[in-house]
């Protein structure tokens, strides 16, 4: 029997406020995706597809949620055999961070051009590695707001999406 891949579809700039999930995962399964499931309410979604290029899987959604929604936001995709490897691999156990700091994972569209001279350290943010297209960064919360995300911006550009350590463990493991 053939299993089709599961993915992790990670959507940039999705909040309760403009994407209600119901029609996310309507808009999913109209695309002839299987077993969707939303995962919290800032655009993560898990299903079943045929196609296992994640960039044509990516291109194929921001389309099908133009056509359906009447707008789109920017999709990466991971596998979920990727994000369970990435969470055993467990990168932040190799760096020492200050208590109560948040770890993410910023999933970048392209490698980075320049070599980085890591770890770069800002206003409690710390950029502590980067492997192929992911980012390991842990922050402690700011009175500014989330400079955590200027600094990626800063270093990566806007072709990236971010989202808590927890919330991929989450994506990785839903059934």
């Amino acid at each position: 029997m053939n299993v089709m891949p599961r993915f992790v579809a990670f959507l940039r700039g999705v909040s309760p406020m403009n994407l209600k999930m119901a029609d996310l995962k309507q808009c999913f399964e109209a695309g002839g995706f299987t077993e969707v499931k939303t995962i919290l309410s800032s655009g993560n979604v898990a299903f079943h597809a045929t196609i296992g290029d994640e960039e044509a899987l990516a291109r194929r959604i921001e389309e099908h949620l133009q056509r359906n929604i009447g707008r789109s936001f920017p999709v990466t995709i991971r596998s979920v055999e990727h994000l369970r490897k990435l969470l055993a691999a467990d990168p932040f156990s190799n760096y020492l961070f200050p208590k109560g700091a948040k770890q993410v994972v910023t999933f970048l569209w392209h490698v980075p051009d320049a070599k980085l001279a890591l770890p770069i350290r800002h206003e409690g943010v710390i950029i502590h590695e980067v492997q192929g297209l992911e980012v390991f960064t842990t922050y402690v919360p700011h009175p500014k707001g989330p400079v955590f995300m200027n600094l990626l911006e800063k270093t990566f550009g806007k072709e990236q999406t971010t989202r808590t350590w927890e919330t991929v463990r989450k994506c990785a493991f839903v059934v």
